[in-house]
Protein backbone atom coordinates (compact mmCIF):
# COMPACT_ATOMS: atom_id res chain seq x y z
CA UNK A 1 0.00 0.00 0.00
CA UNK A 2 2.95 2.32 0.47
CA UNK A 3 3.47 2.52 -3.30
CA UNK A 4 -0.23 3.28 -3.72
CA UNK A 5 -0.05 6.02 -1.07
CA UNK A 6 3.04 7.53 -2.68
CA UNK A 7 1.54 7.39 -6.18
CA UNK A 8 -1.80 8.77 -5.03
CA UNK A 9 -0.06 11.53 -3.10
CA UNK A 10 1.97 12.49 -6.16
CA UNK A 11 -1.12 12.66 -8.38
CA UNK A 12 -2.97 14.77 -5.81
CA UNK A 13 0.04 17.08 -5.48
CA UNK A 14 0.32 17.67 -9.22
CA UNK A 15 -3.41 18.28 -9.67
CA UNK A 16 -3.65 20.49 -6.59
CA UNK A 17 -0.60 22.51 -7.63
CA UNK A 18 -2.11 23.12 -11.05
CA UNK A 19 -5.44 24.12 -9.48
CA UNK A 20 -3.75 26.52 -7.07
CA UNK A 21 -1.82 28.19 -9.91
CA UNK A 22 -4.98 28.70 -11.96
CA UNK A 23 -6.94 30.01 -8.99
CA UNK A 24 -4.21 32.32 -7.71
CA UNK A 25 -3.40 33.73 -11.16
CA UNK A 26 -6.99 34.58 -12.00
CA UNK A 27 -7.74 35.91 -8.51
CA UNK A 28 -4.71 38.20 -8.72
CA UNK A 29 -5.64 39.47 -12.18
CA UNK A 30 -9.24 40.08 -11.06
CA UNK A 31 -7.92 42.10 -8.09
CA UNK A 32 -5.88 44.25 -10.43
CA UNK A 33 -2.41 42.84 -9.80
CA UNK A 34 -0.28 43.54 -12.92
CA UNK A 35 0.27 40.57 -15.22
CA UNK A 36 4.02 41.06 -14.97
CA UNK A 37 3.99 40.64 -11.18
CA UNK A 38 1.75 37.57 -11.49
CA UNK A 39 4.08 35.86 -13.93
CA UNK A 40 7.22 36.61 -11.90
CA UNK A 41 5.87 35.59 -8.51
CA UNK A 42 2.57 33.75 -8.21
CA UNK A 43 3.10 31.38 -11.14
CA UNK A 44 6.70 30.69 -10.15
CA UNK A 45 5.84 29.96 -6.54
CA UNK A 46 2.67 28.08 -7.44
CA UNK A 47 4.46 25.61 -9.68
CA UNK A 48 6.97 25.01 -6.87
CA UNK A 49 4.24 24.39 -4.30
CA UNK A 50 4.45 20.55 -4.46
CA UNK A 51 8.18 20.59 -3.71
CA UNK A 52 7.66 23.12 -0.91
CA UNK A 53 4.89 21.13 0.75
CA UNK A 54 6.93 17.93 0.49
CA UNK A 55 9.92 19.65 2.10
CA UNK A 56 7.85 21.04 4.97
CA UNK A 57 6.01 17.76 5.53
CA UNK A 58 9.23 15.73 5.40
CA UNK A 59 10.94 17.95 7.99
CA UNK A 60 7.84 17.86 10.19
CA UNK A 61 7.76 14.05 9.99
CA UNK A 62 11.42 13.71 10.91
CA UNK A 63 12.67 12.87 7.40
CA UNK A 64 14.62 16.00 6.40
CA UNK A 65 16.84 13.96 4.09
CA UNK A 66 13.85 13.46 1.82
CA UNK A 67 13.39 17.25 1.57
CA UNK A 68 17.01 17.91 0.65
CA UNK A 69 17.20 14.89 -1.64
CA UNK A 70 14.08 16.03 -3.47
CA UNK A 71 15.59 19.43 -4.28
CA UNK A 72 19.01 18.11 -5.34
CA UNK A 73 17.48 15.24 -7.30
CA UNK A 74 14.89 17.48 -8.97
CA UNK A 75 17.54 19.92 -10.18
CA UNK A 76 19.58 17.09 -11.66
CA UNK A 77 16.48 15.57 -13.27
CA UNK A 78 15.41 18.96 -14.64
CA UNK A 79 18.56 19.22 -16.73
CA UNK A 80 19.29 15.62 -17.68
CA UNK A 81 15.80 14.14 -17.89
CA UNK A 82 13.48 17.09 -18.55
CA UNK A 83 15.68 18.36 -21.39
CA UNK A 84 17.03 14.99 -22.47
CA UNK A 85 13.82 13.06 -23.13
CA UNK A 86 12.02 15.78 -25.16
CA UNK A 87 15.18 16.28 -27.23
CA UNK A 88 14.73 12.70 -28.45
CA UNK A 89 11.48 13.90 -30.04
CA UNK A 90 12.77 17.04 -31.74
CA UNK A 91 15.67 19.49 -31.65
CA UNK A 92 15.59 22.43 -29.25
CA UNK A 93 16.66 25.52 -31.19
CA UNK A 94 18.36 27.06 -28.18
CA UNK A 95 20.80 28.94 -30.42
CA UNK A 96 18.01 31.48 -30.95
CA UNK A 97 17.54 32.07 -27.23
CA UNK A 98 19.45 34.37 -24.86
CA UNK A 99 19.39 32.94 -21.32
CA UNK A 100 22.89 33.96 -20.27
CA UNK A 101 21.91 36.25 -17.41
CA UNK A 102 19.33 33.88 -15.91
CA UNK A 103 21.76 31.00 -16.29
CA UNK A 104 24.42 32.90 -14.36
CA UNK A 105 21.85 33.54 -11.64
CA UNK A 106 21.10 29.82 -11.55
CA UNK A 107 24.79 28.91 -11.25
CA UNK A 108 25.20 31.49 -8.49
CA UNK A 109 22.25 29.92 -6.65
CA UNK A 110 23.75 26.47 -7.15
CA UNK A 111 27.16 27.45 -5.77
CA UNK A 112 25.56 29.32 -2.86
CA UNK A 113 23.45 26.29 -2.02
CA UNK A 114 26.46 23.96 -2.15
CA UNK A 115 28.34 26.30 0.19
CA UNK A 116 25.37 26.25 2.59
CA UNK A 117 25.36 22.46 2.55
CA UNK A 118 29.04 22.31 3.56
CA UNK A 119 28.25 24.74 6.37
CA UNK A 120 25.30 22.56 7.37
CA UNK A 121 23.07 21.58 8.89
CA UNK A 122 20.99 24.15 7.04
CA UNK A 123 19.26 26.38 9.58
CA UNK A 124 16.96 29.38 9.42
CA UNK A 125 20.05 31.60 9.22
CA UNK A 126 21.05 29.90 5.96
CA UNK A 127 17.42 30.23 4.90
CA UNK A 128 17.53 33.99 5.32
CA UNK A 129 20.57 34.16 3.02
CA UNK A 130 18.89 31.96 0.40
CA UNK A 131 15.67 33.98 0.47
CA UNK A 132 17.64 37.24 0.26
CA UNK A 133 19.32 35.90 -2.89
CA UNK A 134 15.90 34.99 -4.27
CA UNK A 135 14.67 38.50 -3.56
CA UNK A 136 17.61 39.95 -5.47
CA UNK A 137 16.96 37.69 -8.48
CA UNK A 138 13.25 38.52 -8.55
CA UNK A 139 13.93 42.25 -8.21
CA UNK A 140 16.43 42.18 -11.04
CA UNK A 141 14.07 40.17 -13.26
CA UNK A 142 11.23 42.58 -12.52
CA UNK A 143 13.30 45.66 -13.31
CA UNK A 144 14.69 44.14 -16.50
CA UNK A 145 11.30 42.97 -17.71
CA UNK A 146 9.77 46.37 -16.97
CA UNK A 147 12.53 48.12 -18.89
CA UNK A 148 11.84 45.91 -21.91
CA UNK A 149 8.06 46.07 -21.79
CA UNK A 150 7.78 47.90 -25.09
CA UNK A 151 10.21 45.73 -26.98
CA UNK A 152 8.68 43.24 -29.34
CA UNK A 153 11.01 40.41 -28.48
CA UNK A 154 12.25 39.36 -25.04
CA UNK A 155 14.17 36.12 -25.23
CA UNK A 156 13.44 33.69 -22.42
CA UNK A 157 11.96 36.33 -20.11
CA UNK A 158 8.84 35.94 -17.99
CA UNK A 159 5.60 36.22 -19.99
CA UNK A 160 3.99 39.64 -19.75
CA UNK A 161 0.86 39.26 -21.82
CA UNK A 162 -2.18 37.74 -20.16
CA UNK A 163 -2.58 35.05 -22.77
CA UNK A 164 0.96 33.86 -22.09
CA UNK A 165 0.51 33.44 -18.34
CA UNK A 166 -0.12 29.87 -17.28
CA UNK A 167 -3.74 29.40 -16.26
CA UNK A 168 -4.86 32.96 -17.08
CA UNK A 169 -8.50 33.27 -18.16
CA UNK A 170 -10.15 36.68 -17.77
CA UNK A 171 -13.57 35.10 -18.39
CA UNK A 172 -13.27 32.65 -15.47
CA UNK A 173 -16.20 33.20 -13.04
CA UNK A 174 -15.56 33.97 -9.38
CA UNK A 175 -17.02 30.67 -8.18
CA UNK A 176 -14.62 28.72 -10.38
CA UNK A 177 -11.67 30.72 -9.07
CA UNK A 178 -12.83 29.85 -5.55
CA UNK A 179 -13.10 26.16 -6.38
CA UNK A 180 -9.55 26.09 -7.81
CA UNK A 181 -8.19 27.86 -4.72
CA UNK A 182 -9.95 25.53 -2.29
CA UNK A 183 -8.92 22.40 -4.20
CA UNK A 184 -5.31 23.60 -4.30
CA UNK A 185 -5.14 24.57 -0.63
CA UNK A 186 -6.72 21.30 0.52
CA UNK A 187 -5.03 19.02 -1.98
CA UNK A 188 -1.43 20.18 -1.50
CA UNK A 189 -1.05 19.25 2.18
CA UNK A 190 -3.07 16.05 1.67
CA UNK A 191 -0.94 14.94 -1.26
CA UNK A 192 2.29 15.89 0.49
CA UNK A 193 1.31 13.89 3.57
CA UNK A 194 0.45 10.78 1.53
CA UNK A 195 3.59 11.00 -0.62
CA UNK A 196 5.97 11.57 2.28
CA UNK A 197 4.40 8.82 4.39
CA UNK A 198 4.51 6.35 1.51
CA UNK A 199 8.05 7.32 0.51
CA UNK A 200 9.42 7.00 4.06
CA UNK A 201 7.81 3.57 4.46
CA UNK A 202 9.21 2.44 1.11
CA UNK A 203 12.66 3.57 2.19
CA UNK A 204 12.32 1.61 5.42
CA UNK A 205 11.07 -1.53 3.67
CA UNK A 206 13.90 -1.53 1.14
CA UNK A 207 16.59 -0.55 3.61
CA UNK A 208 17.53 2.69 1.88
CA UNK A 209 17.64 6.18 3.31
CA UNK A 210 14.92 8.78 2.91
CA UNK A 211 17.56 10.88 1.13
CA UNK A 212 17.87 8.26 -1.64
CA UNK A 213 14.09 8.11 -2.02
CA UNK A 214 14.07 11.90 -2.30
CA UNK A 215 16.83 11.84 -4.92
CA UNK A 216 15.02 9.28 -7.07
CA UNK A 217 11.31 8.50 -6.65
CA UNK A 218 10.17 11.86 -5.25
CA UNK A 219 12.53 13.93 -7.43
CA UNK A 220 11.33 12.35 -10.67
CA UNK A 221 7.70 12.67 -9.58
CA UNK A 222 7.93 16.36 -8.75
CA UNK A 223 9.77 17.01 -12.05
CA UNK A 224 6.81 15.73 -14.08
CA UNK A 225 5.21 19.21 -14.45
CA UNK A 226 8.47 20.57 -15.87
CA UNK A 227 8.71 17.56 -18.19
CA UNK A 228 5.16 18.10 -19.45
CA UNK A 229 5.83 21.80 -20.03
CA UNK A 230 9.04 21.04 -21.89
CA UNK A 231 7.40 18.43 -24.13
CA UNK A 232 4.73 20.96 -25.10
CA UNK A 233 7.43 23.56 -25.72
CA UNK A 234 9.19 21.17 -28.09
CA UNK A 235 5.98 20.50 -29.98
CA UNK A 236 5.33 24.25 -30.26
CA UNK A 237 8.98 24.96 -31.14
CA UNK A 238 9.43 27.23 -28.12
CA UNK A 239 12.99 26.56 -27.01
CA UNK A 240 13.01 29.68 -24.85
CA UNK A 241 10.11 28.37 -22.79
CA UNK A 242 11.78 24.99 -22.31
CA UNK A 243 15.18 26.30 -21.27
CA UNK A 244 13.74 29.14 -19.21
CA UNK A 245 11.45 26.68 -17.43
CA UNK A 246 14.38 24.51 -16.34
CA UNK A 247 16.57 27.43 -15.27
CA UNK A 248 13.79 29.13 -13.34
CA UNK A 249 12.65 25.91 -11.67
CA UNK A 250 16.18 25.12 -10.49
CA UNK A 251 16.63 28.58 -9.00
CA UNK A 252 13.35 28.40 -7.11
CA UNK A 253 14.09 24.90 -5.83
CA UNK A 254 17.41 25.97 -4.34
CA UNK A 255 16.54 29.41 -3.02
CA UNK A 256 12.82 29.30 -2.21
CA UNK A 257 12.11 25.69 -1.25
CA UNK A 258 15.09 25.13 1.02
CA UNK A 259 15.00 28.75 2.19
CA UNK A 260 11.40 28.50 3.42
CA UNK A 261 11.69 24.90 4.66
CA UNK A 262 14.66 25.81 6.87
CA UNK A 263 12.30 27.85 9.06
CA UNK A 264 10.35 24.68 9.86
CA UNK A 265 13.39 22.86 11.20
CA UNK A 266 17.10 22.28 10.70
CA UNK A 267 18.03 20.26 7.60
CA UNK A 268 21.05 17.97 8.08
CA UNK A 269 23.13 17.19 5.00
CA UNK A 270 24.02 13.53 4.47
CA UNK A 271 27.64 12.65 3.70
CA UNK A 272 26.58 11.00 0.44
CA UNK A 273 25.06 14.24 -0.83
CA UNK A 274 28.21 16.16 0.07
CA UNK A 275 30.49 13.64 -1.62
CA UNK A 276 28.51 12.88 -4.75
CA UNK A 277 25.03 14.26 -5.44
CA UNK A 278 25.84 17.95 -5.08
CA UNK A 279 28.63 17.61 -7.62
CA UNK A 280 26.41 15.71 -10.05
CA UNK A 281 23.88 18.55 -9.74
CA UNK A 282 26.63 21.12 -10.40
CA UNK A 283 28.03 19.13 -13.35
CA UNK A 284 24.58 18.73 -14.91
CA UNK A 285 24.04 22.49 -14.59
CA UNK A 286 27.42 23.09 -16.26
CA UNK A 287 26.29 20.91 -19.19
CA UNK A 288 24.01 23.77 -20.22
CA UNK A 289 26.99 26.00 -21.07
CA UNK A 290 27.16 24.95 -24.77
CA UNK A 291 23.47 25.77 -25.21
CA UNK A 292 23.57 29.04 -23.29
CA UNK A 293 26.90 30.56 -24.33
CA UNK A 294 28.01 28.68 -27.45
CA UNK A 295 24.65 28.88 -29.25
CA UNK A 296 24.40 25.13 -29.80
CA UNK A 297 21.04 23.46 -30.28
CA UNK A 298 19.93 20.56 -28.10
CA UNK A 299 19.81 17.89 -30.79
CA UNK A 300 18.67 14.28 -30.57
CA UNK A 301 22.30 13.31 -30.02
CA UNK A 302 22.44 15.55 -26.99
CA UNK A 303 19.13 14.07 -25.88
CA UNK A 304 20.71 10.61 -25.86
CA UNK A 305 23.70 11.88 -23.88
CA UNK A 306 21.60 13.68 -21.28
CA UNK A 307 19.11 10.83 -20.85
CA UNK A 308 21.88 8.22 -20.60
CA UNK A 309 23.71 10.35 -18.03
CA UNK A 310 20.59 10.49 -15.88
CA UNK A 311 20.04 6.74 -16.16
CA UNK A 312 23.65 6.14 -15.12
CA UNK A 313 23.21 8.50 -12.14
CA UNK A 314 20.14 6.61 -10.92
CA UNK A 315 21.94 3.28 -11.27
CA UNK A 316 24.91 4.54 -9.24
CA UNK A 317 22.60 5.78 -6.46
CA UNK A 318 20.57 2.61 -6.20
CA UNK A 319 23.29 0.02 -6.63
Amino acid sequence: MDWVYAGLGLVILLLAGDALVKGAVNLSLRLGVPALIVSLTIVAFGTSAPELLIAIQAIHDGAPGLALGNVVGSNTANVLLVLGLPALIATFHTSECDTRKNYLFMMFATLLFIAMCFLGPITWIHGVVLLAALGFVLSDSFLEARSHRRESKIACAAAEDLEEIEGADLDMPWWQIGVFMVLGLIGLPLGANLLVEGAVNIATDYGVSDTVIGLTLVAVGTSLPELATTVMAVIRRQADVALGNVIGSNMFNLLAIIGIASFVGDIPVADGILRFDLWVMLASSALLIPFVFLKQNITKGWGVVLSAAYAAYIVVILV
